[in-house]
């Protein structure tokens, strides 16, 4: 049922816009997660610069700094101190943090020639740090072995390196981003069982607006048949009496006008209604058996029919289905051609294609338009059509995963079915 298709599509699209949503709405807080312990990390590595590769204990009184060796390292860093941030106990710039931080740092001369300035880290021997330090000289600011941090800076003549760890700050972070991922999907989940339960309850009236719609046309269909069937056989009882006259004609062209519309309006519905009763189709036989069928039509048209059909193609699908959109294929055809008509099957990749090809007077581009239902173009030799053929062809080709497009190009009408 096509209100059946559309509910799967709502419960689709629903439950992709809630993954969309929570996909960014989680990015984001993780990014931003990381993005604050990278800081973090910039932050110490910034103070443990201004100090020449050291934390500069604060306890220490002014005497004692005016009597250190480095007094411009203490008065940097009371500047960061005035600028820092205020995370409080548990920031960057707790004593605490300063106390249990893993770095090291080693200062090169020109020559690479390496100085251990600090060393306060047990996950690397000194030899394992000095090799980091050293590839990492030309670098500025950035992630190594994914949880050390480290930041390089010149001084007095030598490049200084420092390394900090911090893979025990990182580990809440890839926390986090676990719980996120396997929050996601009991959303998804939750989400997914929700939107079914809603969606059938939301389209259960469309879908009884539906049974009752194609009710309907059955009856139709069942109701105009029986006045038909009288007035048919009542003209043709005036026409043997009477003679045949203007009057007469119009008649019957109206009536098959209106037998025709019947006929598509019930097998649309059919079509629509069963289950497809699939089978392995020889479509080369058929489509081949299909056209030697029709020549005497084309003939009597004066309308040349040729074929091109690629032997021994085999095709899962509905064999009624099939046959109906062959002939729509030919009822085109003897609508549209001008001379000439032709008829190709062949493969194209793993798509099987069907062409009708035939002359016409239309203007250059696509006329997709005739897949509409109750369309006709203005050159149709017969104009006793309901414009429902076509459709019907797409409507067959979209159930069997198939799709259909029609354009003109140099005077020549391509129709193809690609299945």
């Amino acid at each position: 049922m096509k209100v059946d298709k559309v509910r799967k599509k709502f419960v689709l699209y629903a439950e992709l816009s809630v993954f969309i949503l929570l996909t960014v709405l989680l990015s984001v807080i993780n990014v931003i997660n990381f993005t604050m312990v990278a800081e973090d990390a910039d932050h110490m590595t910034e103070a443990i610069s201004f100090s020449t590769g050291k934390f500069v204990k604060e306890e220490q009184s002014p005497e004692n700094t005016e009597n250190s060796e480095n007094t411009e390292n203490t008065e940097s860093t009371e500047s960061m101190k005035n600028e820092r941030r205020k995370f409080g106990p548990m920031g960057p710039d707790s004593p605490e943090m300063k106390a249990s931080l893993r770095f090291f740092t080693y200062a090169f001369d020109k020559d690479e020639k390496a100085e251990l300035i600090e060393y306060r880290m047990s996950a690397l021997t000194q030899s394992e740090a000095i090799d980091l330090a050293r590839s990492l000289i030309k670098e500025s600011t950035g992630w190594t072995n994914l949880t050390y941090r480290y930041r390089v800076y010149e001084k007095d003549g030598k490049t200084f390196v420092t390394v900090i760890d911090q893979g025990r700050e990182l580990l809440p972070s890839y926390r986090t981003l676990i719980i996120s991922a396997i929050g996601e999907l009991l959303v998804l989940l939750i989400s997914y069982l929700v939107l079914v339960k809603l969606s059938k309850m939301l389209f259960k009236q469309f879908e009884e607006a539906d049974r009752k719609q194609k009710a309907f046309i059955a009856n139709i269909e069942q109701d105009f048949k029986m006045p038909l069937t009288v007035i048919s056989a009542n003209t043709e009882v005036l026409e043997r009496k009477n003679g045949s006259d203007e009057q007469t004609k119009a008649i019957d062209r109206q009536i098959r006008k209106m037998t025709e519309l019947v006929k598509h309006l019930g097998a649309l519905a059919i079509f629509e209604e069963k289950d497809m009763a699939v089978s392995n189709i020889n479509l080369s036989e058929l489509m081949q058996s299909f056209v030697e069928s029709r020549k005497e039509k084309f003939d009597e048209k004066k309308i040349a029919l040729d074929s091109n059909i690629t032997p021994d193609i085999n095709f899962e699908g509905d064999e009624q289905a099939i046959k109906k959109v062959l002939s729509e294929l030919a009822e085109n055809a003897l609508r549209y051609s001008l001379s000439k008509a032709e008829f190709t099957l062949k493969k194209k990749g793993d798509r099987i294609i069907i062409l009708q090809t035939n002359d016409t007077d239309l203007s250059n581009g696509s006329v997709d338009e005739i897949f509409d239902r109750f369309t006709t173009l203005a050159n149709a030799k017969d104009k006793n059509t309901a414009g429902l053929g076509l459709s019907y062809v797409k409507d067959i080709a979209k159930a069997h995963n198939g799709r259909v497009s029609a354009k003109v190009a140099n005077g020549i009408f391509t129709l193809e079915i690609a299945l």
